[in-house]
Parts: structure tokens; sequence; C-alpha cells
């Protein structure tokens, strides 16, 4: 099957799924659905077009996991949209709070020659702007545990490493409140019932939710 851009979203979205579940686990069509904002049924009509290809194991009323081209070709779809987005905002000066849309629409259009050349240019970097693993030319994504604000030691030094929600609105506002990959910072206090965590930041002090709090991974310095 050629991949179109249809294809390759589909493959993409359901290797980002996957990610949070066991391995071996089966993909709920419904939640496969949700992701890419189309109805159970289109998604199920697809599902079954790439079994045939062979790039998925699709489970009638069960779920759906990609074979092992299938993990491939996402990854190196997952490739282009982080090597782009790191190119537009190390390289074009972008805002990493509005390169993500615009990689969604090259990753289908760049030649996996070109996407060699930028890594190139950029150095080999091992992540995106967000924190976010980029997968290797043969589609191989180096995957490793990070705690959170949430589970991190409290009054102990982290560094925060990845962010795991990228709408526009939630980057601008880690990003105002200096709360970027690379910033050092330790969690002082945790109020569940106030729906709050004290985060300092050298001098200051910055105060955010729980679930703001969940979507900063970190390592202890």
């Amino acid at each position: 099957m050629f991949p179109s851009r249809t294809v390759e979203n589909y493959l993409k979205a359901i290797l980002q799924a996957e990610i949070a579940l066991p391995p071996e686990q089966l993909l709920p069509m419904g939640q496969l659905a949700a992701a890419l904002g189309v109805a159970p049924g289109t998604a199920t009509t697809m599902m079954k077009a790439l079994a045939e290809a062979g790039l998925v194991r699709y489970e009638p009323y069960a779920g759906v996991r990609l074979t092992a081209p299938g993990e491939k070709l996402a990854a190196l779809v997952l490739r282009r949209h982080r090597l782009i987005e790191q190119f537009l905002v190390q390289v074009m000066g972008m805002s990493w709070a509005e390169v993500h849309d615009e990689a969604e629409q090259l990753e289908h259009a760049v030649s996996e020659r070109l996407i060699e050349r930028i890594d190139d240019m950029l150095g080999r970097p091992q992540v995106d702007p967000h924190g976010d693993p980029i997968p290797g030319p043969e589609g191989m994504v180096a995957q490793r545990e990070y705690a959170n604000l949430l589970s991190c030691p409290l009054k102990t030094p982290v560094v925060v490493v990845r962010v795991t929600d990228q709408g526009p609105d939630f980057l601008r506002f880690i990003e105002d409140n200096e709360l970027k990959p690379g910033r050092s910072i330790e969690v002082e206090h945790r109020d569940a019932a106030a729906d709050a965590v004290i985060v300092r930041r050298d001098a200051h002090r910055v105060t955010i939710g729980m679930r703001a709090a969940s979507k900063l991974l970190v390592e202890v310095v």
C-alpha cells in the first residue's frame, strides 16, 4: 500500500497511543477514532485495509496493534515531524507553541533525503523542542521513563526534560512561567485539595495546577 497522508496519520496515531499501553495490548478502536477525530466506522474501515497491507494486526471488537513494518513506517513519520519542529524552532526562529501544526503539514511532503540533511545540519538532535525523542533513521525510538511534577521527590533539584501536552495555549503557559525543557527547578509543596503544586525556579515560586504538573516530565539532577 502506498503510504498516503491519511495512512501515515493513522500509523503515527497508533504508535503514539501504543507507547502508553502494556506490550501486546490492543489499542481500542474508539480511542484511535477519538485521537484522529473520525467516526469509529471510518477508523475500522481503514484498519481493515491496513491489516490487508500487513501494517497492523486488527481484531474486530478488540482493537489494533502495529506490526513490525507498520511500526517502522510510523516511527519514520514521527521522525520527520519532530525533526521539522526542531528545524522550525532552531533555524527559522519560530515559537515552539506554533510549530506542531506546521510540522503536521510538512511531514508528508518532505523526502527522506531532505530529512537526513536537516538532521545532519541540526547536529543529530536526540529530542525535539518539547523534549520528545526523535526516532533514528532506522525507525528506532528511544523511550525512557521519567517522573513528573506529581511523582518526583520534594525539595530536590530536577530538570524539566519533556512536555507531554503540545497544545499552543499550554506551551505558552509553560514558556511564560519559564518551565521549558532544560530548566532546573524544585517542587516545594503539593496540595491536592487546593489543586496546587508550588515550584521554585531560582529565587521565584510558581504555582500550577495538578493536571498541568502531570504534563511536565523531569529528571533528578
